[in-house]
């Protein structure tokens, strides 16, 4: 099982998506994701993505909260996404050399070229409540297949 981390920094009603369009061989091209990348050895997923956010946007972030877990299966691959979101960061943003980073409208997302399981989480991960999900994703082929959202919890 492969664990990656992906976050969503939030300012002033925008969302930074990274439109993944620099490498041909990537699962991701031409889809617009959050910024993140492969937990590494002694890393925690709060770790992971704070090294992550500095690498990709030149940004330090502040505090974190946790947004949710999905469990992605494509076709014989098993991923593990921890979901964070932030509006807490600080920095100069530095070109990315995974895609392009912009900050796009928080109504605009779904106009995006996204993963279709993306649109399943997205309205739990960008709502303004404090929400923590679970979800699984199974694909074939690139086609969503089937999800199911395991769990869904309100902090507060």
């Amino acid at each position: 099982m492969t664990q990656t981390t992906c976050i969503y920094l939030q300012r002033g009603g925008r969302i930074l998506m990274l439109h993944r369009v620099t490498k041909e061989h990537d699962l991701n091209h031409g889809k617009w994701i959050g910024i993140g990348g492969h937990i590494e050895e002694g890393e925690t997923p709060e770790m992971c993505i704070r090294r992550e956010v500095l690498e990709e946007t030149g940004f330090t972030v502040g505090s974190l909260q946790k947004a949710g877990i999905v469990d992605f299966h494509y076709d014989e691959v098993f991923e593990r996404v921890y979901f964070f979101k932030s509006s807490d960061f600080s920095g100069t943003q530095i070109p990315c050399s995974e895609g392009v980073a912009e900050w796009i409208p928080k109504e605009r997302i779904e106009e995006l070229n996204l993963w279709e399981g993306d649109r399943k989480f997205l309205p739990y991960l960008l709502s303004d409540e404090k929400l923590f999900f679970r979800m699984n994703l199974i694909y074939r082929n690139d086609v969503l297949e089937s999800y199911e959202l395991v769990s869904l919890e309100k902090e507060g």
